[in-house]
């Protein structure tokens, strides 16, 4: 009785209006981009209809479809072998002797300065030319192959980057960790692998997602070196049509590619982080 009294008693408040919102001119610019790409957006699906081959798609298809395949096989791969190489580097990093964390630090340094481009010419191009010294102690048979050079080369890039990743993610995680843990009793090496990495890798996933993103872009550039990855074949195509509409088929794969990956990525991290949720 006395609750629906007090509740007879209490008046609805109402949220105010909404202010209006006015055509400043900000506003007005932004409307008119965002007019502009949809109507190129527009203009270059209504090319790309009129412009369709059939025949083109039955010859060159299937290649552009082998070309993906090297593509994602060659940063895959470069990518979990970067990974595995970063592990070292960053606990050269994060080393306490000063020899070790200079050479790691030079590493980074110097793989993350230099272009991507620059690396994989210096090892198919430069280690490709002590041919007779690779073939006396047997490695001549690996760095013969253009595809082997651009993975070795993609790997020691993609190592440095993902060294620094890692390095920022475990600084993030508190001190008080290692603190408690060594209160317990639990050895530095057992504390690193199953306490504070696991919280570290939370924190990197984000950029780790970027950086596979940018690893996908920049493998194009390996159509330099004769492999045939999705851009060797769409040179290839090209070099035999003269018709600029297979380098746009190739940018739109490429995009699709990388929003498959990057709804992977979020799917990903909503479930790994859905104990942080509140």
């Amino acid at each position: 009785m006395t609750e629906s009294f007090i509740n007879a008693r209490t008046p609805t408040v109402l949220r105010p209006p909404a202010p209006p919102k006015r055509w400043t001119r900000s506003r007005v610019i932004g409307h008119i981009l965002v007019g502009i790409w949809a109507a190129l957006i527009l203009g270059l699906l209504l090319y790309l209809y009129s412009a369709w081959n059939i025949e083109l798609v039955k010859k060159y298809g299937p290649t552009y479809l082998s070309g993906l395949g090297t593509t994602i096989t060659l940063v895959g791969s470069s990518i979990i072998l970067g990974a595995v190489l970063s592990v070292p580097v960053v606990l050269g990093r994060l080393s306490k002797s000063s020899i070790i964390s200079t050479i790691a630090y030079f590493y980074v340094y110097f793989f993350r300065g230099t272009p991507l481009i620059a690396q994989v010419f210096l090892i198919y191009y430069g280690v490709g030319s002590f041919n007779k010294e690779l073939q006396s102690i047997g490695l001549w048979v690996l760095f013969r192959e253009a595809w082997f050079c651009a993975l070795l080369a993609f790997a020691l890039n993609t190592a440095a980057y993902q060294a620094e990743i890692l390095r920022g993610a475990i600084r993030s995680v508190s001190l008080g960790q290692w603190e408690g843990a060594a209160s317990l009793g639990i050895p530095k090496f057992v504390t690193f692998w199953k306490i504070i990495l696991p919280q570290a890798l939370i924190v990197a996933l984000r950029p780790y997602g970027n950086e596979v993103i940018l690893m996908i872009k920049g493998s194009a550039i390996v159509a330099l070196i004769s492999v045939y990855d999705l851009m060797g074949y769409t040179k290839l195509a090209y070099s035999r049509t003269f018709d600029f509409q297979t380098y746009l088929w190739t940018a739109i794969i490429y995009l699709v590619l990388v929003e498959i990956l990057r709804h992977l990525w979020d799917w990903m991290e909503r479930r790994i982080t859905r104990h942080l949720i509140r």
